[in-house]
């Protein structure tokens, strides 16, 4: 009897997750030229980490159109600065409590997509430097699914008991903006979710279509500054010097056998040397060399590998050199940019799955396996995870080009790089309406 009561729920809910999800048809149809016109809006001026003023205000201001209560200026960074997180709060009942997030900040690189409403916006980034600004990795199209699932999960709160929390997060890509909100006391203002869900940008699939990955998602990532000190001279009196140069290149080359040679294979690490500073002019050897490190891993195992590996090449490089003591590397993690690898909750990625298959179709959900890239949405889970997370993939590459460049053996331009480009209509159109479907199916 047991068994069939449960067999019966099942097929309950999943009538539910249907009937949810044709219902959304129409409200999604009707809200998608609104929700193109902000999703260009907010692609055509974007804001680095940590300076979203603008977009954090748009997200206010449609939460509140919306009928959630809104607070802005959430967020507390190590510095004891201000972040520009926007919470919205819209309770519907008793029921379960959802948290979806969105984050809206953009990365320094100039757009080359020749869309008619690129990116032309320049700006200062935190050294002072000036950069280009564009959303290359998405976060314009999941801040406007936010948006367009806060509009019809309000206009649809019949379907659904509960409380639905939405976050507008900043600063994802200097991963920071979810330490900052929970530094904040996100939770203790705004109530622990039993739940929290995102979703994140696929260009390896199509609009239209999703991907789910059960467990291991994306690796954590450490950051890592690496100052190697040596001693100046003229550039035509090597005998004189201590070349750091020189030395930047043999730990280069040696950093890559940590993955190679010390690390299991069965258990994925990358080392990346992402930027190296050096000297101001061709006939000076300097006094320095500053490299900027990232590392993914998915185990605590390898990340430790990774850092006591770093730090003894760095050194054993310094004392070939006949470097003294005095003047060995300065290796520092850095924190504020580093994280552990997330997870999706098995049980919770099920639910998900079944009401994302509800939605648009069995052909259009797919399960991928983890990546190497780093998230930092895995943090509202807490420590252990205590708190069922996950995240989905949305595809948001347009059919023809992607079946193209695959027929070509070429892989489509990827996030964090200056040709990335979604299509938004087709690709908005299946994030609001998958994330309002997985949304309905939580909070009953």
């Amino acid at each position: 009897m047991k068994k069939l009561t449960s067999a019966v729920t099942v097929s309950c809910l999943s009538l539910s997750s249907a009937f949810a999800a044709s219902y959304l048809d129409k409200p999604v149809e009707d809200n998608l030229p609104s929700l193109v016109g902000i999703y260009k809006q907010i692609h055509q001026f974007p804001e680095l980490s940590h300076q979203e003023a603008k977009t954090s205000a748009l997200v206010a201001d449609e939460l509140r159109k919306a009928g959630f209560k809104v607070t802005e200026r959430v967020g507390k960074f190590a510095d004891g600065s201000q972040a520009y997180g926007v919470i919205g709060v819209l309770e519907n009942g008793p029921g379960p409590r959802l948290l979806i997030r969105g984050d809206m900040d953009a990365l320094p690189i100039i757009e080359e997509t020749g869309v008619p409403y690129a990116s032309q916006v320049r700006t200062k980034n935190a050294a002072g430097q000036e950069v280009g600004v564009m959303h290359a990795c998405g976060h314009d199209i999941h801040t406007t699914t936010l948006i367009g699932t806060a509009r019809l999960m309000a206009a649809t709160r019949q379907q659904w008991k509960g409380t639905l929390v939405i976050v507008g997060q900043p600063a994802e890509e200097t991963a920071d903006g979810a330490k900052a909100l929970l530094a904040d006391n996100l939770y203790e203002r705004f109530g622990r979710p039993d739940f929290a869900i995102a979703l994140h940008d696929t260009p390896g699939r199509a609009a239209g279509q999703v991907a789910v990955t059960s467990g291991p998602t994306t690796a954590g990532v450490t950051s890592i500054d690496v100052v190697l000190r040596g001693v100046g001279a003229h550039g035509a009196e090597p005998q004189n010097a201590k070349d750091p140069v020189v030395m930047a290149g043999q730990f280069i080359v040696q950093l890559q056998t940590i993955v190679s040679r010390e690390q299991d294979p069965r258990d994925p690490a990358v080392v990346t040397v992402g930027s190296i500073h050096g000297g101001t002019k061709r006939n000076v050897i300097p006094y320095e060399v500053k490299l900027e490190l990232t590392t993914r891993s998915f185990s605590d195992k390898a990340n430790q590998i990774i850092v006591d590996g770093v730090k003894r090449i760095a050194r054993g490089v310094a004392i070939s050199a006949g470097i003294p003591e005095d003047r060995m590397p300065i290796v520092t993690v850095v924190e504020k940019e580093t994280l552990p690898s997330m997870h999706n909750n098995p049980a919770l990625n099920a639910r998900v799955k079944t009401a994302l298959t509800s939605a648009l179709g069995a052909s259009n959900v797919f399960e991928d396996d983890a990546v190497m890239n780093s998230e930092d949405f895995g943090l509202f889970g807490l420590a252990g995870r205590q708190i069922p997370t996950v995240m989905f993939g949305l595809g948001i590459a347009d059919p023809a080009e992607l079946a193209a460049a695959r027929a070509g053996g070429k892989p489509v331009p990827g996030a964090h790089t200056s040709r990335f480009k979604p299509v938004p209509e087709p690709g908005l159109r299946a994030g609001v309406k998958a994330m309002t479907a997985v949304a309905t199916s939580l909070l009953q």
